[in-house]
């Protein structure tokens, strides 16, 4: 009798284990959003403080995918994301004219910086614009590493090479790591060279690790850094978590997300990493 009363036990507690594991499956569906993001937003750290938030405001919760902007959208094209979180303007609007996107909104922004060793052997401190700055380092044959992964700092690099009437390609001075931005940094570090990076990034990994380069170049109109939000079109993808797209979508041009960002790094710095830019006109 007793052997039976153990047997029926564990048939009990395995039916409730079976219970509780089939509910997950389906409720893990419905409330996981997977975001691609820039590896800009990861490294930063303001990922880490956004998404606990929208996670305990929502009951979703968020698989992260640091990404470039480029890949960011290759896997939205694929329906391989619900939300995308990116800082490529002009392949955006490529993104949202092949339908791929819906409702995309501006969600902040910060700059780019030319980075550079402190010995700066291509003598670009301060120059006036990009353009006479990677003119200098060409003519100097000083190292520049390119992240050459389809992110939207590489974007924004190949348009600064062609607005100074150059292309880099398959010079020795050029080299390309295929990395994200902050294993780049780290790249440029340890072999001392120059690199466009954004500030978010740059300062956040210089605090946590002296990386040795300086700010060479900055404040240049054509430096600006714009993010967006963009939710996959489920026209295209109906599997996608749409609802969950648009609860982060919404989230992160909120008021409350947005004060966050408009302070996220000013206790650090002295100024924030980003600025708040919801609701303004582009």
């Amino acid at each position: 009798m007793k052997r039976f009363a153990k047997m029926m036990s564990l048939f009990a507690a395995l039916f409730v284990l079976t219970a509780v594991a089939s509910v997950p499956s389906g409720w893990a569906a419905e409330k996981a959003v997977i975001l691609a993001t820039t590896t800009s937003t990861q490294d930063s750290g303001l990922l880490d403080v956004l998404i606990p938030m929208f996670e305990k405001q929502t009951g979703y919760f968020v698989k992260t995918i640091s990404v470039g902007s480029g890949q960011a959208m290759k896997m939205g094209e694929k329906g391989e994301a619900d939300v995308l979180l990116v800082h490529s303007p002009e392949a955006e609007k490529t993104f949202m004219a092949g339908g791929f996107g819906v409702n995309r909104k501006l969600v902040m922004h910060n700059d780019f910086i030319l980075l550079g060793p402190a010995g700066d052997p291509a003598k670009i401190r301060g120059a006036k614009t990009a353009a006479d700055a990677l003119k200098a380092i060409a003519a100097s044959n000083s190292l520049f590493l390119s992240r050459g992964d389809n992110s939207g700092t590489h974007a924004k690099e190949k348009g600064l090479f062609k607005a100074a009437g150059m292309n880099p390609e398959g010079q020795k001075w050029f080299q390309q790591t295929g990395l994200g931005m902050g294993e780049t940094l780290n790249v440029a570090a340890e072999k001392k060279g120059y690199l466009l990076a954004d500030r978010g990034t740059y300062l956040a990994l210089n605090k946590k690790a002296h990386l040795g380069l300086e700010i060479m170049v900055q404040g240049e109109p054509k430096l600006l850094n714009i993010y967006h939000v963009i939710e996959v079109n489920p026209a295209k993808w109906p599997k996608v978590n749409s609802a969950g797209a648009k609860a982060f979508s919404d989230f992160i041009v909120s008021k409350k997300a947005q004060q966050v960002i408009s302070t996220f790094g000013k206790k650090e710095f002295g100024s924030p990493l980003f600025f708040a830019d919801a609701g303004k006109p582009e």
